[in-house]
């Protein structure tokens, strides 16, 4: 089992179908009279999880029948020879001393921006809608890079308790995706650098998923203006379910919102009220100061562009998750990094939807960290040509 693969881009598939069986077994106990997702929602599921499939395919089919391309990418042939200058120079922002000093920073930023508050956000819903301020934004881009790049490059067990401690300041702001992401990209970057065994990698993700639903539920037991009586485990299977239903709605609306999602995504909006707002006819007054409403990987590309948005956002992330897993599997450290951050947070999407202007920040480093890597690969291709 250790042979395998776990983290593959296509756990992501594994990912989506995880979440497809908790909201079945939501239905199945018409948990708060949530009912069956029509034929036509599982249908763009599966076109989108095909579509992703093909993306995350197509690198090794060209690989396959590329001979030149396959002797070029072998480990070997790369790290035996010297990278370009500029590659070279840039290698000077991952120094050990710049990156813990980074986390560090971040940490204080986080603790700043609690202490700003006032007050818990994980216990107070009002607190928990004003948690995700500018300062938070900011300790967050740092912070989470930093710290895989660090136990990514120089990996020491006592860089592990600035993962600790960076968890539960994170975790306090009540947002159970933070702590997961966070959780899941040392997971990913530990089970690369470190080769741990499998079975422990499975107990650690076990972990993390009883972490967050321990989260989840305090969470949404904090929130004034929401009253609660399920047990953490029919509130699991009820929000999976509602999800479901609310892309349910989606699939019967495509193209509705005309890109606003994503341009909120990008421009600092917030794209999961505005689900609510359309899909649900919520609206925002004093005693209920949001609703945010997540539609799964699949929802808001659809109510955005239709099945042709899917197809593209689909292939593209299957496309670059493949594209950083092989750059990884060659270079290691900081490529390693970066792809535990992009798939621990596609993972995450499943149920929340990519409506994150700060993931797609990781993703377009991602994207500049591959271009950086093709570079050096035709720079060395062409040294050992002449």
């Amino acid at each position: 089992m250790d042979k395998v693969d776990i983290f593959s881009p296509y756990i992501i598939v594994v990912a989506i179908a995880i979440y497809v069986a908790l909201a079945m077994l939501g239905y199945n106990y018409h948990i708060r009279n949530l009912q069956w997702a029509s034929t036509t929602t599982f249908i763009y599921m599966i076109f989108g999880t095909i579509i992703f499939i093909i993306g995350a395919t197509v690198p090794k089919i060209i690989t396959y029948y590329s001979p030149g391309i396959k002797s070029t990418l072998k480990r070997e042939n790369i790290t035996q020879k010297k990278p370009s200058f500029w590659y070279s120079k840039l290698k000077i922002l991952l120094d050990e001393r710049i990156l813990l000093s980074i986390v560090i920073i971040a940490l204080i930023l986080q603790a700043i921006n609690l202490y700003l508050l006032g007050g818990i956000p994980l216990l107070n819903g009002y607190l928990k809608f004003r948690a995700t301020t500018d300062l938070w934004m900011v300790s967050y881009i740092l912070f989470l890079p930093a710290l895989n790049l660090l136990l990514a490059k120089y990996p020491s067990k006592r860089y592990y308790i600035l993962f600790v401690i960076g968890l539960a300041l994170f975790a306090i702001d009540g947002y159970r995706t933070t702590a997961l992401a966070i959780i899941f990209t040392v997971i990913i970057t530990t089970y690369y650098i470190q080769r741990i065994q499998t079975r422990y990698i499975i107990l650690s993700i076990i972990l993390a998923a009883v972490i967050g639903v321990i989260l989840g539920y305090i969470a949404v037991k904090s929130i004034e203006w929401q009253t609660w009586v399920l047990n953490p485990l029919q509130l699991l299977f009820y929000r999976a379910g509602f999800t479901m239903m609310v892309l349910d709605k989606i699939v019967h609306m495509p193209g509705f919102t005309g890109g606003e999602l994503f341009h909120q995504a990008l421009t600092g909006g917030h794209p999961r009220v505005t689900v609510g707002q359309v899909v649900l006819g919520y609206h925002y007054n004093v005693s209920t100061p949001t609703v945010s409403i997540t539609s799964t990987i699949f929802g808001p590309a659809i109510l955005d562009f239709g099945a042709l948005g899917l197809a593209v956002q689909m292939f593209l992330l299957g496309l670059i998750l493949r594209l950083m897993h092989r750059a990884q599997k060659i270079a290691n450290g900081a490529y390693t990094a970066l792809y535990a951050i992009i798939l621990a947070h596609t993972a995450i999407w499943v149920e929340t939807g990519p409506t994150d202007g700060i993931v797609w920040i990781f993703y377009g480093l991602a994207v500049i960290s591959l271009l950086i890597f093709a570079n050096n690969i035709f720079h060395m291709s062409s040294k050992s040509a002449i």
